[in-house]
């Protein structure tokens, strides 16, 4: 467990509130490599956040404090996008979470063709493909009755 991670859990035991991440654990050097390779700084945060909170929800559901990870079913949801959501659903079925999953397959479900393809281009597809082929057979399931509508 990483050290931001473990002292997020610990102020959410303590406090009974959801604890903000600090951007400050990156170092200068790593965010300096990232936005040479192109990345913006939002973008970059937004990853970092992204991991944080996935840490966070694994961390959750190992030490069972259902509460927070409700929470971060909630953060996960709502900061989902077309980059993340097959490693969101990789996670939600590794930690067998049936609500975070749903919300997965729905956000893929409602998505243009073009942002299907740059879905099944991340790495978090190739994971769910080699990993977790029942989740793929649950996706064209809904994308089906998406063409029947």
């Amino acid at each position: 467990m990483e050290a931001k991670v473990f002292k997020a859990l610990l102020s959410f035991i303590y406090t009974d509130s959801f604890p903000m991440m600090e951007y400050d654990d990156m170092d200068e050097d790593e965010m300096s490599q990232l936005m040479e390779e192109g990345q913006e700084t939002e973008a970059i945060e937004d990853g970092m956040l992204l991991q944080w909170l996935g840490d966070l929800f694994v961390v959750a559901d190992k030490y069972d404090v259902q509460r927070l990870k409700c929470i971060c079913v909630r953060q996960l949801s709502k900061h989902m996008g077309v980059l993340s959501v097959m490693s969101t659903l990789a996670l939600a079925e590794q930690h067998h979470c049936q609500e975070l999953k749903e919300v997965c397959l729905k956000f893929i479900q409602v998505q243009s063709p073009m942002c299907l393809q740059a879905i099944m281009t991340t790495n978090g597809w190739d994971h769910v493909y080699t990993t977790y082929p029942s989740i793929l057979k649950e996706l064209i399931a809904k994308l089906a009755s998406n063409q029947r509508k």
